[in-house]
């Protein structure tokens, strides 16, 4: 089983950053591949970035964001902590909503997909002020 555990969400005027961190704990060895999510109040649960790596060295093999999101937003691992982050840049109050990570055991072809993730983290909400 994994656990995971998001933070460094919060209130941030139009414009500005933040950093989401997810960590992961338990049987981490396994992961593969980790995404971000977001849910806004009435939507569906939507994708925003996910990367996959190697079993072995953990070398990143392959990312994805959303459309939305790219060129403000990157994701990025922390072999050493076991952590992935994602750097929020430009916010817009679109991006408002709970974020949550995921993860796989598997290098994930089709990272946009929920049903390829087995565990999720609790969520972390990000409010954008305009």
């Amino acid at each position: 089983q994994v656990q995971l555990v998001e933070s460094g969400g919060g209130l941030v005027q139009a414009g500005g950053s933040l950093r989401l961190s997810c960590s992961a704990s338990g049987r981490t060895f396994s992961s593969r591949t980790m995404g971000w999510f977001r849910q806004a109040p009435g939507r569906e649960r939507e994708f925003v970035a996910a990367m996959s790596w190697t079993a072995i060295s953990r070398t990143v093999i392959s990312t994805a964001y959303t459309d939305s999101v790219k060129g403000r937003f990157t994701i990025s691992r922390n072999n050493a902590a076991n952590t992935v982050s994602l750097q929020m840049n430009s916010l817009k109050p679109e991006d408002t909503a709970v974020y949550y990570c995921a993860v796989s055991n598997r290098v994930v072809a089709e990272k946009t997909l929920l049903r390829e993730y087995d565990h999720w983290g609790q969520g972390t909400q990000v409010t954008v002020s305009s």
